[in-house]
């Protein structure tokens, strides 16, 4: 396919990076805190670290791991939401030269069990609120340390007493949990600054990150992240936003969590390159004290999914905000849809622009410009040294204008699933990752997504994948076949529908729910049950999700 969308690069942008010449992101984070020491790093309930600080903070985290024993490439988890400890943690990690495994807090027993055993982690941090969901499984994990935070545990007495008071003992959030082993990581702080931190020779080509996602189908995937692929897509990203962004100044908004692939490189790991402060919102569900926290702070770029933007805009106080500093905001994870982006136009007076991206490519492959005047409705032209090719079924490029699933190729793309060849095979293909996804590209060369992967469910920005639902819905002794897929939701996009078939005619929607609920993160527990006597199924037996959904 014919490159058309250079013609609309803005003029500082080149068309390719130098992918021969990258570094990592351990050295990107060293002349980073170097040149910006005094600028603020991250802000979060009111306190601030610089990056002078994070330097400090993550280079005695990263001397506590090698002092444990713990060598180059191993896996590290970190389980928590948007805290101060989350970057010491991860830069501390990287700074080791071992890996980091991104967990979701809000993951069940049975899903954490999973990815620990499967990335092999043998230390964790996590915050306490969720401690007594690694307590249920840990004995059936190869981790051999926790290390226990609390929200406040960051943030300057005596402000630090009375939020972890209250998170425990007002808001009763953090249940009981039996850890005994476990030790306090602040306690692991004070070790690791009476350590000595050996800086390791990390190369491009290590993993910096094991990524959980569904990839395209079944149960949740590592995804193998480069230093080199990483940086490449900081570099890619770099090219698309800084003519926009005032280096070394402008503030970024972090709500979406950064465990998140889209958080985790527009956000951490980009701001931090530009040396730009970083406001860490920790439940941005709690609308009324997001927009509180916004009112404090002269915010230039907000990150986020369609669901973020339209509750703002409708939460009292954000359409009163000074927003004389705001440029932009940055859309991806899910389609921003039409009314958002132009009540958000109006309300800020800035353009909501839409990206797209997929864990497996770091994750940006597109991105609109900054300097659009309105929503356009597309995913935006693929960023520097990226490729696409829309194929139909046989293969076979389509003309500019018909609709082909998107296949990508670029620096930024995963080594592959770890553990998992064949599913690997199925996704990468000559250097060419298929995404799944069906688009279009206009003769202005901006692609557009006509439809999603076949089955996947989007809520919220966070891929649901059938697979997992159906093997939890047949686990009930009641259930003799089940289905998922994903119907229109208002708020989220999306939510998840299970079709059933029943084994015990006594089997009700609540009882099907309540069992999808004890082994399922929230947003993929079925909103609804409908059953069926019968579910719809190819001539070799494949159930017809498709079908179910129309």
């Amino acid at each position: 396919m014919e490159k058309v969308w250079l013609k609309h690069y803005d003029e500082a942008m080149k068309p390719e990076i130098d992918v021969d010449n990258l570094s990592t992101i351990l050295e990107i984070f060293e002349t980073s805190v170097t040149e910006y020491a005094n600028n603020t790093a991250f802000i979060n309930m009111g306190h601030k670290i610089s990056f002078e600080d994070l330097d400090v903070l993550s280079m005695q985290f990263a001397a506590y791991l090698q002092s444990r024993g713990l060598e180059k490439g191993d896996a590290v988890a970190i389980m928590m939401p948007n805290l101060l400890q989350y970057p010491v943690a991860l830069f501390g990690v990287l700074r080791a030269g071992m890996t980091v495994v991104n967990v979701n807090p809000l993951y069940t027993a049975r899903e954490l069990q999973h990815q620990l055993s499967d990335a092999k982690v043998k230390t964790i941090v996590i915050v306490d609120n969720f401690a007594h969901t690694l307590a249920e499984v840990i004995h059936e994990t190869p981790v051999q340390e926790v290390l226990i935070t609390s929200i406040g545990d960051m943030l300057p007495a005596p402000k630090r007493w009375l939020v972890n008071f209250a998170v425990k003992y007002i808001k009763k959030m953090v249940p009981d949990f039996d850890l005994p082993s476990a030790k306090r990581f602040t306690q692991a702080m004070s070790i690791g600054e009476n350590e000595t931190y050996s800086r390791p020779k990390v190369e491009p080509t290590d993993i910096a990150f094991l990524q959980y996602t569904g990839g395209t189908t079944g149960v949740s995937k590592g995804a193998m992240l480069t230093h080199r692929s990483m940086v490449a897509n900081l570099e890619q990203v770099s090219g698309t936003l800084e003519s926009s962004v005032k280096v070394g100044e402008d503030m970024v908004v972090t709500a979406l969590p950064l465990y998140h692939i889209f958080a985790l490189t527009s956000n951490c790991l980009t701001f931090m390159k530009y040396g730009c402060p970083n406001l860490l919102i920790t439940n941005p569900r709690d609308m009324k004290t997001f927009v509180s926290e916004l009112s404090k702070n002269q915010f230039a770029i907000i990150t986020g999914v369609n669901t973020l933007f339209n509750g703002l805009l409708n939460t009292p106080g954000f359409a009163e905000l000074d927003f004389s500093n705001f440029r932009f905001g940055l859309g991806g994870g899910m389609a921003v849809q039409r009314p958002v982006a132009e009540k958000w136009q109006k309300v800020t007076g800035t353009v909501l622009i839409e990206g797209y991206g997929l864990t497996e490519c770091s994750p940006v492959v597109t991105v609109n410009p900054t300097k659009i005047s309105e929503y356009k409705g597309s995913i935006g032209l693929p960023v520097p040294s990226t490729d696409i090719k829309l194929v139909n079924d046989e293969g076979e490029e389509v003309a500019v204008g018909e609709a082909g699933e998107m296949h990508v190729k670029g620096p930024q793309v995963m080594l592959g699933y770890l553990n998992r060849p064949e599913a690997t095979q199925d996704i990468l293909k000559d250097g060419w990752l298929a995404t799944g996804d069906i688009a279009k590209m206009d003769e202005d060369g901006f692609f557009y997504i006509v439809d999603r992967k076949k089955d996947m469910i989007l809520v919220s920005g966070f891929n649901v994948f059938p697979n997992e639902i159906e093997e939890v819905a047949a686990m009930h002794d009641g259930v003799l076949e089940a289905a998922a897929v994903g119907i229109p939701h208002e708020v989220s996009g999306e939510v998840v529908k299970l079709f059933v078939v029943k084994k015990d005619d006594a089997l009700t929607e609540q009882e099907v729910i309540t069992h999808c609920k004890s082994l399922l993160t929230g947003y993929k527990v079925p909103k609804t049950v409908e059953f069926r006597t019968e579910l719809p199924k190819s001539n070799v037996g494949k159930i017809l999700r498709r079908q179910l959904r129309d």
